[in-house]
């Protein structure tokens, strides 16, 4: 049986896929976690949703963020083959990109900044939308330093988006009108 603690971060340490151990707020770690409490977000955000198709998008999102995550915390000069639930490429921005146009055929144009807010889903997607942008912002600050996939900045700069068309979108399915600033 796998025991859940191990005790080797005791000390303020971890490990990464390569056999390499770093310290806890190493960039990468901190662009690793933030990428989790985006997932957390996003569950949670899930977990209050009525609608079937949209908490299904959610979980799909879900499983794409923790391939960002394995992507994030594999420092092997070599990764060898990358199992296909790990494959993170431009199809899969481009598929937040219809989903995005999807969103915004369902919803009014936007005419002002509006208050972050709504329906309790319509608030837990803002509040994604937030997280994401702060995971967006530790990863860009570890790609100033080693290298990342673009294409893991592009999904979290297009996942915000989304995050935030889903959120327009939930708050008009539970009838809660928005609040423009």
């Amino acid at each position: 049986m796998v025991k859940i603690y191990t005790r080797t971060g005791d000390a303020g340490d971890t490990g990464l896929l390569g056999e390499v151990r770093v310290r806890k707020n190493a960039l990468r770690i901190e662009a690793c976690g933030a990428v989790d409490e985006l997932n957390a977000a996003v569950g949670v955000a899930a977990a209050a949703l009525q609608d079937a198709d949209l908490r299904d998008l959610l979980h799909s999102l879900q499983r794409q963020l923790l391939a960002i995550g394995a992507h994030l915390g594999d420092v092997r000069s070599d990764p060898g083959t990358v199992p296909e639930k790990m494959r993170l490429g431009p199809d899969h921005v481009s598929a937040l990109e219809r989903a995005i146009d999807t969103c915004e055929a369902e919803i009014t144009p936007l005419q002002s900044f509006l208050l972050p807010g709504g329906c309790e889903a319509g608030a837990r997607l803002h509040v994604a939308r937030t997280v994401c942008r702060g995971a967006e912002r530790r990863v860009v600050a570890l790609a100033e330093h080693e290298a990342v996939p673009p294409v893991i900045l592009a999904y979290l700069n297009r996942l915000s988006d989304l995050l935030f068309v889903l959120a327009r979108v939930a708050n008009r399915r539970a009838g809660v009108s928005e609040i423009p600033w």
